[in-house]
């Protein structure tokens, strides 16, 4: 450590200093059938088991679990005469280890245990001056070191017999000295009847080949076991990381990302893990955010220092080598490590391998167990010879063909070649984008213009290039941040900056919480870009958008036309591709009845195009399909879905495959297609955390399930995740279905009031923006509130607003709507027409396709007076294939009060240890953390039938409380 407190990487790299408190995961995870095949051996006394794992798997974990295990049992027992003598020994690394020292220190401690003693036990006087009280006087001197040495051998073996049942366990065997080594062998030949040896080890430093010297094979009547400890996979890293953070969940993207960064071994990821909180105030679980930390993060105190006593150990040629391995950064064959490294040969590569500070990763290629072990090597590395060391890399790989050019990128840089960098950074980067990887180009793009010592004339080009390619991927924090920072870049002509300016707004418009400012940027750039009418026409394309915030309709339709009067004059071509993308989508989400003719203006997806084009291509259909999804054309949007994924996923567009997938996963709720849907959502969520576009629709459908699974609290959050209480910056069509759901929920809850509210808010949004084909979300829930508030004109008012906002528009989902409004409507009023209105919506939605939106049509048709028992019997097994539990809770319920026998959900007489139909439904709501009064209103239940399933429930899972319960 420096006096100042920073921290020192290997020779003079300086960092930051962190303090923080490694408590270390509180349960044991991923070991449980070791730890069971572990205390199942040493129950078989007399036994030894051998534990053997690298540095950092858990072998003292493991052991210390089944120590704390044992001590556990006893004192629950309570009968000191049944007690096992327990003691845990560890080797030091010494180099010069004091003979037996670490039996002796186990066996300083157990004089309480000593029962009749042999008289050759006297010999361990000198040696343990703490028993001399209870030991024989020490016999005479034999005179003959050999006799002497197996004397004391014997001694130890007798009074480990006298202590009866006993426990030793000797950690780290391989820093034993040799005479430690053969005492354990001397011992375990004729094992005292109660002894269970237990003995951790790394293979790879075993001064032989066995960890007690020579092959040990017990005598016939000992049990043994071997235990070889393994990494953990990505489910063990997911249940590692959570623990340590205090239960949090942790999505299994970012446990597979930390498992490949780490090898699996438990004492890497929890250093990493605890690296990441200090450097973060909270681990992000973001796949883009968990990458870049991951890849900052600094290297752990405890596992520098192991890698730099390892390499101390090597001589020089095999030294060199390892150092060529950390600045390769990836595995590499002996041929390339050596040409790097200037020297070694296939002998210094085999003692890496035999030393595990290499490892084979494929056939012939060798590397670094985890990225953490070659960082804290490559940190080590004094600078002029780390420079050295990479100019050598990259004048190997330069020969390859074809060449790495991101490898070349970054070994030119780090080798202070400015030119060649920015040379392989750019080339890089297109391959990178014609390859599909959008992130890896932007992330290389970024790197060079933040460079200050990079001339104006490629900041301009590579600025460019940046920002088009950020629009085409997945991009972060960072990307932004340093497009921002571009805009104050003196280097930048006038003309790039206004490009500049345009890019960042496009980019925040699609970010939470950014669309008004990215607007804003959007507008400044048109002013500027008169002079470049294909950045002008892009602005004024996305200002078109009239699902971006609260502008009104007709603001949209003005800069439609004057978009579209722009096209006319344009040649086939991406550009004009570009703006159709835009334009046609708008038209045709708007409703206009005549949109579906303008896409003929398109390319065919068959007709041959550039890479930009293609893109594009792929944008127009997929924002087609979204456009489609929200009128309710649903068969066409299918089509245009099926196209744009097609061409997206040949032209390697991230952003707009995002896009079409959460559209996808929206079509398959409505579908009723929910097997796995929730799973994929969240997935999904976790990559497009920040593309509002993206996230607010997965979070609508996300809101959704919540709601049908009684998950209110959840449902709420992920409603207003959706901004739907900040529509200025929302997608609108998002926040509107997030409004009518939120209505649901509030109105399945029985708060009338609160739904009243919401409905009053969605209502005034329709009649702001003046669009109201995205009704079809919204009216009926909006019109179920007021009908149940009592406030019969404001649903007469919405209905009658919504059939003159229809009229002249193509929206069939919103015209089905219209419908089922009137027919509740009527109902209110004691029309008979209700019937017929009801029949004629529920028709309209069946053909629609919208199974779930069709069972509440029919339950509401059916909850007149009288209610139709035998229908309501049928939603609720429709419910149930669904997978709607609390929807058709309610219906058994309205069945029970018609009189009618509620209908069975068993399909045969019992269940035994697995959960039925019904316990399951409450398991779901005891993992979301509900009471048994919830459960019961949610399910129409009666609190004692709750708590007698709670009590089933319990049992079958065999868990201690509630708390426990996860499905």
């Amino acid at each position: 450590m420096t006096e100042n407190g920073g921290r020192v990487n290997g020779r003079g790299r300086s960092g930051r200093s962190t303090v923080s408190v490694r408590t270390g995961s509180p349960v044991l995870i991923g070991r449980a059938a070791e730890l069971d095949t572990l205390a199942t051996a040493i129950a078989g006394f007399p036994s030894v088991a051998f534990v053997e794992g690298e540095a950092g798997v858990g072998k003292t974990r493991l052991v210390a679990e089944l120590v704390n295990g044992l001590r556990a049992g006893e004192d629950r027992d309570g009968d000191e005469g049944d007690d096992a003598w327990i003691a845990v020994g560890y080797c030091q690394p010494l180099s010069d280890p004091f003979p037996y020292g670490v039996i002796f220190e186990c066996l300083r401690a157990c004089g309480d245990r000593i029962a009749e003693p042999s008289a050759v036990t006297g010999a361990l006087r000198p040696y343990l001056p703490e028993l001399a009280d209870r030991l024989p006087p020490p016999p005479d001197p034999l005179g003959d070191p050999a006799a002497e040495r197996h004397r004391l051998f014997r001694a130890v073996r007798d009074l480990l017999a006298a202590l009866g049942r006993a426990v030793l366990v000797i950690e780290d065997v391989h820093w034993a000295d040799d005479g430690t080594r053969q005492l354990l062998r001397f011992v375990m030949s004729n094992p005292p009847p109660g002894l269970s040896l237990v003995v951790t080890f790394r293979r790879e430093d075993l001064p032989a080949d066995a960890p007690l010297g020579r092959a040990f094979r017990p005598p016939p009547g000992t049990t043994a076991a071997h235990l070889v400890l393994g990494p953990l996979d990505t489910e063990a890293v997911r249940g590692l990381v959570g623990a340590i953070l205090g239960g949090r969940t942790v999505p299994a993207g970012f446990a597979e990302i930390l498992r490949q960064r780490t090898a699996g071994i438990p004492f890497v990821v929890e250093e990493m893990t605890y690296s990441l909180r200090d450097l973060d105030g909270g681990v992000r679980f973001d796949g883009a955010a968990a990458r870049r930390l991951l890849d900052n993060v600094e290297v752990p105190a405890l596992l520098r220092e192991a890698m730099a006593e390892r390499m101390h150990a090597l001589p020089a040629a095999a030294r060199s080598l390892a150092e060529a391995a950390a600045v390769l950064g990836v595995p590499a064959t002996a041929a390339l490590l050596s040409e790097v490294a200037g020297a070694g040969d296939h002998e210094q590569v085999t003692r890496l391998l035999d030393g595990a500070v290499l490892v084979e990763t494929a056939e012939n290629e060798y590397g670094y167990r985890h990225a953490l072990a070659q960082r804290a090597v490559y940190d080590a590395l004094p600078g002029p010879y780390r420079q050295d060391l990479h100019l050598r890399a990259l004048r190997a790989l330069a020969r390859r063909d074809p060449p790495p050019l991101v490898r070349l990128a970054a070994h030119a840089k780090h080798a202070g070649l400015l030119a060649d960098w920015l040379r392989h950074s750019e080339d890089a980067a297109d391959a990178s984008v014609v390859a599909g990887d959008a992130s890896t180009a932007i992330d290389l793009l970024c790197a060079t213009v933040a460079d200050p010592s990079v001339p104006a004339a490629d900041v301009n080009r590579l600025a460019t290039k940046l920002c088009q390619h950020a629009l085409t991927g997945l991009h972060h924090d960072g990307v932004i941040t340093q497009i921002e920072r571009l805009l104050s870049d003196a280097r930048l002509s006038d003309m790039v900056r206004g490009e500049v300016r345009l890019w960042l707004g496009l980019l925040l418009v699609r970010r939470t919480g950014e669309m008004d400012r990215g607007r804003a940027h959007i507008e400044l750039a048109i002013g500027s870009l008169r002079d470049h009418p294909a950045r002008w026409l892009r602005g004024m394309a996305v200002l078109a958008l009239p699902y971006l915030g609260t502008t009104p309709i007709a603001e949209s339709h003005a800069w439609l036309d004057e978009v579209d009067e722009a096209l006319a004059e344009l040649p086939p071509g991406a550009l004009r591709t570009s703006l159709l993308a835009n334009t046609v989508g708008a038209r045709l989400i708007a409703g206009e009845p005549r949109a579906r003719d303008r896409i003929a203006l398109l390319p065919a997806p068959s007709e041959p195009g550039d890479t930009e084009q293609t893109r594009e291509l792929a944008r127009s259909h997929c924002n087609l399909a979204d456009a489609c999804s929200w009128i309710g054309d649903y068969p066409h949007a299918w089509e245009h879905l099926h196209i744009g994924l097609t061409l997206a996923t040949q032209a390697g567009a991230p952003y707009v495959i995002g896009t079409a997938e959460a559209t996808r996963i929206r079509l398959d709720w409505l579908a009723g297609a929910w097997d796995g849907l929730e799973e994929r959502a969240e997935r999904m969520a976790q990559t497009y955390t920040y593309l509002l576009p993206v996230a607010s629709e997965l979070q609508l459908v996300l809101g959704w399930l919540a709601t049908v699974r009684g998950d209110w609290d959840r449902a709420e959050a992920c409603y207003q995740a959706t901004r739907m209480s900040q529509p200025d910056s929302a997608i609108i069509p998002v926040a509107n279905a997030a409004t009518g759901g939120m209505v649901t929920m509030l109105l399945d809850r029985g708060d009338v009031a609160a739904a009243c509210a919401h409905a009053d808010r969605g209502a005034a949004l329709l009649r702001r923006k003046g669009l109201w084909v995205w009704a079809g979300d919204l009216a009926p829930q909006a019109v179920e509130a007021f009908l149940a508030g009592g406030r019969d004109d404001d649903a007469r008012t919405l209905v009658a607003d919504l059939r003159a906002g229809l009229a002249g528009l193509h929206a069939p989902l919103a015209a089905a709507a219209l419908d089922a409004c009137r027919a509740q409507l009527a109902r209110a009023a004691g029309d008979p027409a209700a019937a017929r209105l009801f029949a004629s919506a529920i028709r309209r939605h069946e053909r629609l396709g919208l199974p779930y939106r069709t069972a509440r049509l029919t339950e509401r048709a059916a909850r007149g007076e009288p209610a139709d028992a035998e229908v309501l019997g049928e939603l609720a097994r429709s419910y149930e294939k669904l997978g709607a539990p609390i929807d058709a809770a309610r219906c058994r319920h309205l069945v029970r009060g018609t009189g009618a026998a509620t209908p069975s959900r068993r399909g045969r007489r019992g269940y035994g240890n697995e959960l039925s139909p019904r316990e399951r439904d409450v398991a779901r709501l005891l993992a979301g953390g509900r009471t048994n009064r919830e459960i019961a209103q949610a399910l129409f239940l009666s609190r004692r039938t709750v708590e007698e399933h709670v009590a089933n429930i319990l049992r079958k899972l065999n868990v201690a409380s509630r708390n426990e319960v996860h499905l």
